[in-house]
């Protein structure tokens, strides 16, 4: 499938019909170009990387005006690049990020859902519901730069996330029973699996917002890092995650996932023969015998998913 390459110009450009722009520090590699637009197709960016990060893939969420809440655009965007990174096999990582400065994504969009006929929100939330679990259900490692407010759906992708990383200012929540509903799109499962059932019955029934910090020591993010100038230190330290995971072994590292992920759903021995299942899956690779080559020639290993 074809590489999509963005090249970040050192001068910010103005899109036509933009109201304003924001021109982020440049970092080289990965830099997150930032404008606002309100075009429906801006609502999402997504950006196969390139050189020395190519395998990373950048999903970027740009819906400045709606606080990047999730509409019915924004899932059929969203399910449309999950399928395009789902059958390229040059993919080693992703990163869902957020193009807006301090939001990650609001939750769901309100303004859409109040316009709704009452029969059209179950189907729309089975559609963001179905989204959210094909994100976690992506073969490769997928990691949520959080640095800004991640509310209600927001987070529950975030949740579907393999890994999360925010900015210590950035706020996090399920406040879905403040509108007397609940959380819909898995954060009554997931939350629960990654922090605890206490505490996640505590952050639910209150609707309680958290910050990067308090969020990192219940395990809710893996890290919390400084907010910066330009508001992306969450993406920045997703990125040097990403490139840590890139030069291992692909088939391995997908393999590594779903024993993980299927295996945590079932008893110790249950688990254990899902491991053995995956484990014979990495035997016959070429990577595996690429790997012992380069250890006994002491060099990096090049691998290519073979």
């Amino acid at each position: 499938s074809a590489h999509v390459v963005f090249v970040v110009l050192s001068v910010c450009q103005v899109e036509e019909g933009a109201e304003s722009v924001l021109c982020p520090r440049l970092n080289g590699h990965g830099a997150v170009t930032r404008y606002y637009s309100s075009d429906s197709k801006d609502d999402l960016h997504v950006r196969y990387l390139d050189g020395e990060d190519s395998g990373i893939v950048v999903v970027g969420i740009n819906r400045p005006k709606a606080k990047n809440a999730i509409n019915k655009n924004l899932v059929k965007m969203m399910f449309e690049a999950v399928e395009d990174i789902k059958k390229n096999k040059k993919v080693r990582s992703v990163i869902l990020c957020s193009l807006v400065p301090g939001i990650f994504c609001a939750g769901a969009d309100l303004k859409e859902r109040a316009k709704m006929h009452q029969s059209e929100v179950g189907p729309f939330v089975s559609k963001a519901r179905a989204l959210i679990t094909e994100l976690g259900n992506l073969p490769v490692p997928t990691i949520a730069a959080i640095d800004g407010a991640a509310l209600g759906g927001g987070l529950e992708m975030a949740l579907a996330c393999d890994i999360r990383i925010s900015s210590n200012t950035a706020k996090m929540g399920l406040v879905e029973t403040k509108l007397a509903i609940i959380p819909g799109a898995g954060g009554t499962q997931r939350l629960p699996r990654v922090i605890g059932v206490s505490l996640a019955k505590e952050l639910i029934f209150a609707a309680r917002v958290v910050d990067g910090t308090q969020a990192q020591q219940m395990g809710l993010v893996s890290h919390s890092v400084e907010q910066n100038n330009s508001g992306d230190a969450a993406y920045l330290r997703a990125l040097e995650l990403a490139r840590e995971i890139n030069p291992q072994g692909p088939i391995a590292i997908r393999m590594a996932k779903l024993a993980i992920n299927q295996g945590i759903e079932m008893d110790l021995s249950t688990g254990l023969a899902i491991e053995e299942a995956c484990y014979s899956q990495v035997i016959p690779t070429k990577d595996r015998l690429e790997g012992l080559s380069a250890f006994k020639e002491k060099r990096q290993p090049q691998y290519k998913g073979e």
